[in-house]
């Protein structure tokens, strides 16, 4: 059983992820653009986790500047820069296709893991992985018909994967000093520094204190975010990089159940195969699954 709960944790941090259309689309009716629901996302996680950590986790509130290398990576290289690879790619291409680009994240995270903390990767893990990437394809609704993209699409769309893949990497990293919460604070902390100035969100005070503005950036900063992420990175610690981030791609199989429960899209035969063949695949990556602890030697700043 207390090998499971990392695998649940990463589940079920992945299931909130697959929700987040709800506050995205609340959001954007309100008249936010993509990065400025980025914004508002880290910004409201940053403001609640530091209130939290002042009441609960007051001695895991410190880091040591040397090691602000570990949360620019989870929070510009991992957060912002997916986001914005992920929202571009959305305006350059079929959104299916951006779906498939972005869920090639276990592929990255799987030989990045492997050089960097010397992950196995077996054959098994090989099979879950392909296994994963077809069943994304299948639940994205790929269809042979669509429209060309460019060679600077592509890059942008198979950026998102990597970014999406980067959390799991520095997260790893940032593991073998500290805690699950301090992690997750300083992510969204060095987030919405870095995206607050950038956007200039304070010139739209009237409409972020808005009574649907609050509303749904509360839920965005709540629900998907600090408890997601929360949850993703404590999984993390008894969990290898690859096994998780192909457990987190049960998202796309949430984000189309809601799509069909709650918006009335339809769903075909392919995306029920395809939702199949990834819950399968994640039942093939943990077929021999063991209690791993993370690397103590975790990655070294350059």
């Amino acid at each position: 059983m207390k090998k499971s709960i990392p695998l649940l944790l990463i589940a079920a941090s992945a299931s909130l992820w697959g929700c987040i259309a709800i506050f995205v689309r609340g959001l954007a009716q309100v008249g936010f653009s993509p990065m400025e629901i980025v914004t508002i996302r880290v910004a409201i996680a940053a403001i609640l986790l530091a209130l939290i950590g002042g009441i609960l986790y007051r001695n895991e509130m410190a880091i040591r500047l040397k090691d602000s290398w570990m949360f620019i990576g989870t929070g510009i290289f991992s957060i912002v820069f997916f986001n914005w690879c992920y929202f571009t790619a959305l305006n350059l291409m079929d959104v299916s296709l951006a779906v498939i680009l972005l869920y090639t994240s276990p592929i990255f995270v799987s030989i990045l893991s492997y050089f960097v903390f010397r992950d196995k990767f077996t054959k098994t893990k090989f099979l879950a992985v392909a296994g994963t990437f077809v069943g994304c394809v299948l639940v994205a609704g790929f269809r042979g018909d669509s429209a060309a993209v460019s060679a600077t699409g592509l890059l942008i769309g198979l950026g998102a994967g990597l970014g999406y893949a980067l959390y799991s990497i520095f997260g790893k990293a940032a593991l073998n000093k500290y805690k699950p919460f301090t992690i997750t604070f300083y992510t969204f902390l060095t987030a919405a520094l870095f995206l607050v100035p950038l956007t200039r969100l304070w010139e739209k005070a009237d409409v972020v204190l808005s009574g649907d503005s609050l509303l749904y950036g509360a839920g965005l900063g709540i629900i998907p975010t600090v408890l997601a992420y929360f949850m993703y990175t404590k999984g993390l610690e008894k969990t290898d990089s690859s096994t998780a981030a192909i457990i987190a791609t049960v998202e796309p199989i949430v984000a189309t159940l809601l799509g069909v429960f709650l918006y009335g899209e339809g769903i075909g035969i392919l995306q029920i195969i395809g939702s199949a063949l990834i819950l399968l695949s994640v039942s093939v990556a943990n077929l021999n699954f063991e209690n791993i602890r993370p690397n103590k030697k975790g990655l070294q700043p350059m």
